[in-house]
């Protein structure tokens, strides 16, 4: 039930933050901070229970017929996230607060960054893949949202379809991967799912499987050639850029292939695709950032580059790579600083 509110409480932050707007702006942004406070409490009690080396699970019946369960899941991995996404988050939420002008509407701006957060957080915490694709397609439609907030300006509103376009097409590849899927092992369950490896790959619909997995994965992540999609959202308000698009939004892929690493890596097809699109993306996007003049476009391609490297490190598959894609994670994570000092004004 714990790991059912840790999801809950920033969904209906939605709902309750503009009812506190109503007694002021500040209103909106305590309450917004309070129920992220309370969802990171929440997670922190479990904490040590899987530090401990549990998995917790937690399942209700929705439409079982169709594979469909309220399951969710925490383990070491979803811990990580979801420890970036509430803690980043509350830091964003106090950054936003004094960031936003009086013109700006802050119960909508906290309305929709509760709705973002608890979509992230259903990604990282979902047992069911097909609640995972619920939750991946929100991220798309509440990042189109943040992104759009300055809807005076074009390139916000422009940047928003580009983003919109690109991260809702990868949905929909993954959404036919994980039919697929499903349809090798019998279940949607990731628990099923992780222990049949060897089924998986031995069987005729493997790559169809892989490659639309992969392309939703990179979609999100901004790898090349997907990646121009970040630079134009990069015109949403500064604390939108550090959320989404360095702490958060954009590790959806990376931690999409570290979920799926287990059922998926080992073979040929994912180290040629998966270290080809993260080293392409690293060169790439390093070689752009070189020439870039206005910060945030500097930030949006060195933050591209280390998804790149992260990509890049998870093809390999080895157990060092894997240890060093949390240590550059970590630190790609920590350009939400960057954003917050340097970003400040109304860009």
């Amino acid at each position: 039930m714990t790991l059912l509110l840790i999801v809950l409480i920033p969904l209906l932050g939605a709902l309750l933050v503009p009812v506190a707007g109503v007694r002021g702006r500040m209103g909106a942004a305590l309450m917004a901070g309070a129920l992220t406070a309370t969802a990171l409490g929440l997670l922190l009690s479990l904490a040590p229970q899987v530090f401990a080396g549990e998995v917790l699970v937690s399942s209700w019946a929705w439409m079982a017929d169709f594979g469909l369960y309220f399951s969710f899941r925490l383990d070491g991995l979803g811990l990580l996230f979801a420890l970036l996404i509430l803690g980043i988050g509350l830091l964003v939420i106090l950054y936003a607060t004094y960031y936003l002008s009086p013109k700006d509407s802050m119960s909508k701006f906290f309305a929709f960054m509760m709705l973002f957060m608890g979509s992230m957080l259903g990604v990282v915490l979902s047992e069911n893949l097909i609640l995972l694709l619920i939750f991946w397609e929100l991220t798309s439609l509440t990042s189109f949202l943040l992104v759009s907030f300055w809807r005076h300006r074009a390139d916000a509103r422009q940047g928003a379809r580009i983003a919109l376009a690109i991260t809702g097409g990868g949905g929909l590849c993954l959404l036919a991967g994980i039919l697929l899927l499903g349809e090798i092992v019998g279940s949607y369950e990731l628990s099923v799912v992780l222990a049949s490896a060897d089924l998986i790959q031995n069987h005729d619909l493997f790559a169809p499987a892989l490659i639309l997995i992969l392309l939703g994965a990179f979609t999100k992540s901004a790898q090349f050639p997907f990646h121009f999609w970040l630079p134009h959202a990069m015109a949403a308000p500064t604390p939108v850029s550090a959320y989404l698009h360095s702490a958060t939004m954009v590790k959806a892929g990376v931690f999409l292939l570290a979920r799926m690493h287990p059922a998926l890596s080992g073979g040929d097809l994912w180290f040629y695709l998966v270290t080809t699109a993260g080293l392409v993306t690293l060169v790439f996007a390093a070689y752009v950032a070189l020439f870039r003049h206005d910060l945030k476009g500097l930030l949006a391609y060195s933050t591209i580059s280390h998804l790149g490297l992260i990509t890049l490190l998870f093809g390999f598959g080895t157990p060092l790579a894997a240890g060093s894609c949390r240590s550059v994670s970590h630190y790609q994570s920590r350009h939400f600083q960057g954003f917050a000092v340097y970003g400040g004004g109304h860009y």
